[in-house]
């Protein structure tokens, strides 16, 4: 398949595409979460027992996430984006800056920033790098005093600016999805919206994704292999 300039393009990617610049993915023998359970550090649950266990867990994410390089994957979508302006919108599932990095600017972060922290009273996210491994380190709120949480969204919690998502969505002739399992909702359903309003629907992955059945088109090859192929 070739995207043209008239097509008004929906991307969405997974972990698949930053697997390919060196960071681990949820599931798998070598992934990220590995050594933890969900419970222990992506709930709010884990939150409210153990907040220097999360941080510290985030922590090692920031520091990965610092030292991993955009790949050819994350270029070809900014240079498509580049092509379509205002007709491309990216939606990743990804909470690393890579995309930034490679130039994308129409991008939304749905489960959050890993570079971001927010207040748990104010409710703000800001920028930080910071590493805050030992409950002395723990950061609290410059306003008011409250801790300080990463910016993420846990497993339990709504994505980010859903509406916004849903009103791009409606817009696209062509929803392309890049390197997720689609087992995590609302993600994976989105599919299904775009396939109701007859939007072209297009995989792009090593293996076929959980709701495989939902896609028009599967191309079965790496971010890195296959998207550089769609730039107009």
């Amino acid at each position: 398949m070739r995207l043209t300039r008239q097509d008004r393009l929906f991307v969405l990617t997974g972990a698949g595409i930053s697997a390919e610049s060196g960071l681990a993915t949820f599931r798998g023998s070598g992934g990220l979460w590995n050594g933890y359970r969900v419970e222990q550090v992506a709930t709010p649950e884990a939150w409210a027992a153990d907040p220097a266990l999360v941080w510290h867990f985030y922590s090692q994410r920031r520091r990965n996430a610092s030292s991993a390089q955009p790949n050819a994957g994350h270029l070809a979508l900014a240079q498509i984006e580049q092509q379509l302006g205002d007709r491309f919108y990216l939606c990743t599932q990804n909470v690393d800056e890579l995309h930034e990095r490679a130039g994308s600017q129409r991008i939304h972060h749905m489960h959050g920033n890993l570079f971001q922290s927010r207040c748990t009273q104010c409710n703000q996210p800001f920028p930080d790098t910071g590493l805050y491994e030992t409950a002395e380190t723990l950061p609290m709120c410059t306003n008011c005093n409250a801790p300080v949480r990463p910016h993420i969204v846990w497993f339990g919690e709504i994505p980010l600016d859903m509406d916004t998502i849903y009103d791009k969505l409606n817009e696209a002739t062509v929803f392309l999805v890049v390197g997720t399992s689609g087992s995590v909702y609302p993600a994976a359903g989105l599919v299904n919206i775009a396939n109701q309003q007859r939007t072209r629907t297009i995989y792009i992955g090593p293996e076929e994704p959980l709701n495989h059945e939902a896609f028009k088109e599967i191309l079965l090859g790496t971010a890195t292999q296959l998207l550089p192929t769609l730039v107009p």
